[in-house]
């Protein structure tokens, strides 16, 4: 009786001969002599129900995606529970390309610029944003565990040094080399105080700012102070409500109050400490801080940090000498270390902890204080030894696992023996490909050493990425490569700028004027009517031009397109009225935006319907719409806040034409006695949720973007276009080289800073004979 083995998750005669490493090459030979599938195979295709409400993707969804496709049943990995992959033993490989550092805000800003992306991945979803992004990626087991470590979480074993070649990796070491140096090689350069929003003289967002007139020569023997503020949200924007200033020695030369100028909207008190009570009885101003910290600081001091540009800005003065500790201890890609996390780390110190009300900036200020003190005396090099990066991953992984514990029963929770050996991780599936045989390509700035640690590469460029991907990638059945725009781009100012460019434009589209109407006009008709395209946020009246308009937000892109298209010229309210979007330099691509929107792959086939009655539900729309040739799937959209349907839905068909079909029978069509209107989507799927959250962020009082921040920008902006073309490009190129039957998935793993966080992006499709991902 012949012997059958596992071959690509199908059982077959196994011949006289042929081990494991024999077929796995075999195979691989096939693959790289451009043979594919028999004709007796059929392709691979995948199915999602990626539509609404089921695009948000969390990473555990994303693992077991990709350990299916890598591994399949043969070696018990379960088909995923989001999407279905048919013949997966026919997939010809899996690539995995990581845009780093990047989210679906990049995407939709530079829409235009990604035209092979949208034109190719028909399956999107919305990614949750991970701390540590990569190891969620390869799984369980794919970070190594740090040592035993005393004070903090300072190491002290020698097994947790890096090695030289890795020390030579590591940021801070690249920054400052190895050798120890005084305080003046860490004070900020004039240019590294512009990149970072720090205020200066001259400056013409620092009209009116005070000087601390301490502009004596600095040397390594110059005082160094330790500064930290609390601020509260006020009508202003941040103002100060505390300050507190240390000396070198630790001692508090300043702690007080500070009354804001403005009324205060938000104490913030759980993170600041201060209460209304606390500021009633105040006096201080401003300007009595301005002129105490001038009087206290001489003329060479040096003033220490964590993020010092915040408390200088909130402060409204000028220092010229500042070492910032959010910067001084470097990290890849513009990302940084909390100060909780490098006190505790570094110093062993416990601050900010969750038992106190507020942070205590007089703890915070020496805790700065005292890192700047141990960087300059013990050198780069010992506190590169500190390996910081896999400190802060094992915390992480620590926290999760407290979490988990926490979150359990108290009955259900399993008590470990206290001479219970600690259990070995779960092998990640990229532990398991190299079991069968396979060896996964890992390609990018970010790569894992042979010891299993992350060590970065900032000299690779995406070009020699590419190069490297095109020869590579052939010769291996599961690859992640990752490019990256680079770290001048991914600045947390930066990006909360580039939020508020896209929210305000996002605005603009969503917003038509229509008018002029008669002085004597009803307003509650031409809310009717214009409700009838779709969900209206809000409506005004507006009053400063000759004859009154209407300023209409929808909240929806189709219902401000219907609005434009179907009702501009048309008679409301008994005036024959003008319908048009705002203009402005934002806009002016506003046509053709709209036109690459109803052309995106995601949108074949979908529909938008509006004018649908509140009271109708799920239920009644299947059984009206049931007549609808080739109808897939139904989407009615919910208020996030209120939970209620909208006035409108989409429809998703199988094919392209019975959507086109569909539209001429429902235009004018009654449903539940209302009159129906419709046309092509323009953001149907993952970006309804999106959409919603970045319309109504404009509500939701944070931390101001500077003018400066806004500058910077548009300065970049044309270099980050060319960037993001060039980076489609790549994508592209390398697309084109993945043979036939390969599952290609495209990630924008999103962003976590400290001015908030920004979800990531996944498009995904198996590659076909016509070059573009199947369905």
């Amino acid at each position: 009786m012949a012997k059958t083995v596992c071959v690509n998750g199908r059982k077959r005669p196994a011949r006289a001969g042929q081990d494991a490493a024999g077929r796995q090459a075999a195979r691989k030979r096939r693959r790289v002599d451009g043979g594919g599938r028999g004709p007796e195979e059929k392709p691979s295709r995948l199915t999602a129900a990626l539509f609404g409400e089921d695009c948000e993707i969390s990473h555990e969804q994303l693992y077991e995606l990709l350990k299916y496709a890598a591994l399949g049943k043969c070696h018990k990995a379960a088909q995923p529970s989001w999407c279905h992959i048919y013949h997966q033993s026919h997939l010809a490989g899996v690539v995995v390309i990581v845009l780093h550092e990047m989210s679906q805000l990049h995407f939709y800003k530079f829409y235009l610029q990604f035209k092979h992306l949208r034109k190719v991945f028909q399956h999107r979803f919305t990614l949750t944003p991970s701390a540590n992004f990569l190891a969620s990626l390869y799984g369980e087991g794919a970070t190594p565990k740090a040592p035993n470590t005393a004070q903090g979480l300072a190491p002290t074993s020698s097994s947790c040094i890096p090695n030289s070649s890795a020390l030579q990796c590591d940021p801070i070491i690249q920054k400052y080399g190895e050798k120890k140096r005084g305080l003046t090689s860490y004070t900020l350069t004039l240019e590294e105080q512009k990149k970072n929003f720090y205020p200066i003289k001259g400056s013409p967002g620092c009209k009116g700012y005070v000087h601390t007139e301490c502009d004596q020569q600095r040397t390594d023997s110059s005082p160094l102070f330790g500064l930290d503020c609390e601020m509260c949200l006020t009508a202003k924007g941040n103002e100060v409500t505390r300050v507190s200033l240390v000396d070198a020695q630790g001692r508090c030369l300043l702690n007080e109050l500070v009354k804001p100028e403005s009324t205060v909207v938000n104490y913030r008190t759980r993170f600041s400490g201060i209460t209304k009570k606390m500021l009633l009885p105040v006096k201080t101003r401003l300007s009595d801080i301005q002129t105490r910290l001038k009087k206290l600081l001489p003329h060479d001091a040096v003033l220490v940090g964590h993020s010092l540009n915040s408390d200088l800005q909130a402060l409204e003065m000028i220092h010229p000498s500042v070492i910032d500790t959010s910067l001084l201890f470097a990290r890849n890609e513009g990302r940084r270390f909390k100060l909780k996390f490098l006190a505790k780390a570094v110093l062993g110190k416990e601050i900010q902890c969750e038992q106190k009300l507020g942070h205590d900036p007089a703890e915070d200020a020496r805790a700065a204080l005292e890192l700047a003190q141990f960087f300059i005396e013990q050198g780069p090099a010992k506190v590169a030894e500190l390996n910081l990066e896999m400190l802060l991953t094992t915390e992480k992984q620590a926290e999760v696992s407290r979490n988990k514990v926490a979150s359990q029963p108290q009955g259900c929770r399993v008590q470990k023996q206290p001479n219970e050996p600690p259990r070995p991780p779960k092998p990640c599936f990229l532990d398991c490909l190299q079991v069968t045989g396979q060896k996964p390509l890992l390609l990018g700035r970010q790569e894992l050493n042979p010891s299993g640690l992350w060590q970065s590469n900032l000299s690779t460029s995406n070009k020699q990425i590419l190069q490297r991907a095109l020869k590579d990638v052939p010769l291996s059945t599961f690859s992640i490569i990752q490019f990256s725009l680079g770290p001048e781009y991914i600045t947390s100012h930066l990006l909360a700028a580039l939020g508020e460019k896209v929210r305000s434009k996002l605005t603009d589209m969503l917003t038509i004027y229509a008018g002029p109407f008669e002085e004597t006009f009803c307003l509650k008709s031409v809310k009717k009517e214009f409700g009838r395209c779709g969900p209206i946020q809000s409506l005004t009246l507006v009053t400063e031009t000759h004859q009154p308009y209407v300023c209409i937000q929808y909240e929806v892109l189709e219902a401000a397109q219907l609005a434009v298209e179907s009702l501009n010229g048309a008679e409301v309210a008994g005036s024959c009225i003008k319908v048009q979007r705002p203009v402005s330099a934002a806009t002016l691509d506003c046509d053709a935006l709209i036109k690459e929107l109803e052309l995106d792959v995601e949108n074949e086939g979908v529909i938008y319907v509006a004018g649908l009655k509140p009271s109708v539900t799920e239920m009644d729309l299947q059984e009206e719409f049931s007549q609808l040739k080739d109808l897939e799937t139904l989407f009615l959209p919910k208020d996030l806040q209120s939970g209620k349907h909208r006035n409108c839905c989409f429809l998703k068909f199988q094919k392209s034409q019975s959507a086109v079909d569909a539209q001429e029978v429902i235009n004018g069509w009654t449903a539940k006695g209302s009159k129906l209107r419709t046309r092509n989507a323009l953001a149907s799927g993952h970006l309804w949720r999106w959409i919603w959250q970045m319309n109504h962020s404009s509500k939701k009082q944070g931390a101001p973007i500077l003018h400066a921040q806004m500058e910077q920008l548009s300065d970049l902006e044309q270099d980050l276009k060319k960037k993001v073309k060039k980076l489609d490009h790549h994508i592209k190129k390398l697309y084109r080289s993945l043979q036939n039957n390969t599952l290609c998935v495209v990630l924008f793993p999103g962003v976590n800073s400290m001015l908030g966080s920004q979800a990531g992006l996944g498009l995904m499709g198996i590659k076909d004979d016509a070059g573009r991902s199947a369905c």
